[in-house]
């Protein structure tokens, strides 16, 4: 596969056609200014990224591996890498294959629990994959079908099922053996894996840092009933960013839920606790890097037709009703007025009804930058009607928001 049908199968942005990148351009409003943008422009913040990077590397006491699937961007992996994450979990062949492309030293992990065939011979043989998550019997036998006869390094980490929380995303319905079932699962993959490891996740943007105590509890429990040792105690992904109306603890609150846990856990299992600990936070290290440019086409009374919807990379305002940071482009000293928000497509539910407060006398014409979109801004559009296209620049502004405990370059 060339490098091309790569970019387009996991980041289907492009450059403006009418300028090569090869600066960071000041600002956004310098950027828009310049080229008047009449389709959604998204506007790559890499030293807001590496920044983050930075901080969730040196808070969290154990490996950070990005969520590929968040913003697979190359330029938003290499800011990455520069920040300190040299790990990346992956969920398909395009993913692997591209941090593979991009960043050849890379430490991949296929965090899937359930993978193709022919995904696995791809990952094993072709780009060195080592750990492999699972969550049944079915998927190991799976995995040692296809990896061949010499397992030798296989690292095998299972994934447990959740109660259902309070994160903004509940991710307990799809993956994860129940906690019942899984030591079965771990005694058999112990006696084929060189490394074996539990992970769970909390759900996406989740703000109480107790749930990742309570899961390692959770996990210490299994082992327990296991008997086995662990090499690796993945807590999981999704750690919150600021959006309005959100009320965050700063980062620090989520890792020292997490020290407790893990020092108790250690206490607990002695000899047999994991030697290593992992993480996988996506939406955090990247949903500031990026904000969206889009123009207002229409104005019916408190209603704004724009150049981008849930079609698009406002999907989380239309179907999870969020809220984003917005700012006009143009100076007005009009009062704040809420409006609906209609994407672009000749789909009526293309809504977004979460509340957006702009000036009064916004009209036709006008740019609207909308923060916090780094994170699935790019990854959940789509070819809906025709309105695919999208384009990305390089700024050297700040973020819209800053969370808590996070650096802002």
């Amino acid at each position: 596969m060339t490098a091309s049908r790569l970019r387009v199968a996991v980041s289907p942005l492009r450059r403006d056609p009418r300028r090569r990148q090869t600066e960071t351009l000041p600002s956004v409003d310098t950027v828009v200014a310049n080229l008047r943008p009449e389709e959604p422009m998204h506007c790559l913040r890499p030293a807001a990224i590496t920044a983050a990077a930075r901080s969730f590397v040196a808070a969290f006491d154990g490996r950070t591996l990005y969520a590929v699937k968040c913003n697979p961007e190359p330029r938003v992996l290499s800011a990455l890498w520069r920040g300190g994450v040299t790990a990346f979990d992956c969920a398909s062949p395009a993913e692997i294959a591209l941090v593979r492309q991009v960043l050849p030293e890379a430490s991949i992990h296929y965090m899937h629990p359930v993978k193709a065939r022919s995904a696995i011979r791809m990952a094993w043989h072709d780009h060195g994959v080592r750990d492999f998550a699972i969550d049944s019997e079915a998927e190991l036998e799976k995995i040692l079908a296809e990896i061949g006869t010499d397992p030798a390094g296989l690292g095998l980490i299972v994934r447990l099922a959740l109660p259902k929380g309070s994160a903004a995303l509940d991710l307990s319905g799809k993956f994860g053996i129940a906690p019942e079932q899984a030591p079965a699962l771990l005694r058999r993959a112990r006696g084929v894996a060189a490394k074996l490891g539990i992970s769970f996740h909390v759900g996406s943007q989740c703000a109480d840092p107790a749930r990742w105590s309570a899961a390692i509890r959770m996990a210490g429990g299994v082992a327990v009933a296991a008997g086995v040792k662990l090499d690796v105690l993945d807590v999981g992904g999704g750690f919150p960013v600021a959006y309005p109306d959100c009320d965050l603890q700063p980062l620090g609150a989520f890792m020292a839920e997490i020290d407790g846990a893990v020092f108790s856990l250690a206490e607990r299992l002695g000899k047999d606790a994991p030697a290593e600990i992992w993480a996988e936070p996506g939406r955090a290290l990247v949903a500031q890097g990026v904000s969206v440019v889009v123009q207002v086409q229409a104005r019916k009374g408190d209603a704004l037709y724009i150049n981008d919807g849930v079609y698009g990379s406002l999907a989380d305002a239309g179907s999870l009703n969020w809220r984003f940071p917005l700012r006009p482009l143009r100076q007005s000293g009009a009062g704040l007025r809420r409006f609906t928000l209609f994407g672009p497509t000749c789909d009526s539910l293309d809504r977004m009804d979460g509340g957006f407060w702009l000036p009064e006398d916004i009209a036709e014409g006008d740019w609207v930058e909308v923060g916090q979109l780094g994170a699935y801004g790019a990854t959940l559009r789509t070819a809906f009607n025709g309105f695919d296209r999208g384009h990305l620049v390089e700024v050297a502004d700040a973020p819209l928001l800053e969370t808590p405990g996070y650096a802002i370059a």
